[in-house]
């Protein structure tokens, strides 16, 4: 039996990188936060969207922008 190893070619974009933007569920999961106050946040523009069809993403600038400036309250 004779086995063929696949690579990935160099740049091959499936190489683990940051998510550039969450969905509504993966943004809770990465926060910690819950599905009501994300909703909260998005709608006191506290939190970005964009939409991709019928999807609503979350970018990931905009979380880490959010957390930043909880962490500069409370010093």
């Amino acid at each position: 039996m004779h086995t063929h190893s696949v690579q990935a070619p160099q740049g091959d974009l499936r190489a683990p990188t940051e998510k550039l933007a969450y969905t509504i569920v993966e943004a809770q999961y990465a926060t910690g936060l819950g599905r009501t106050t994300i909703y909260s946040l998005v709608a006191e523009k506290k939190l970005r969207t964009i939409k991709v069809g019928s999807r609503t993403l979350i970018p990931a600038d905009s979380l880490r922008g959010y957390l930043a400036s909880l962490e500069q309250e409370a010093a």
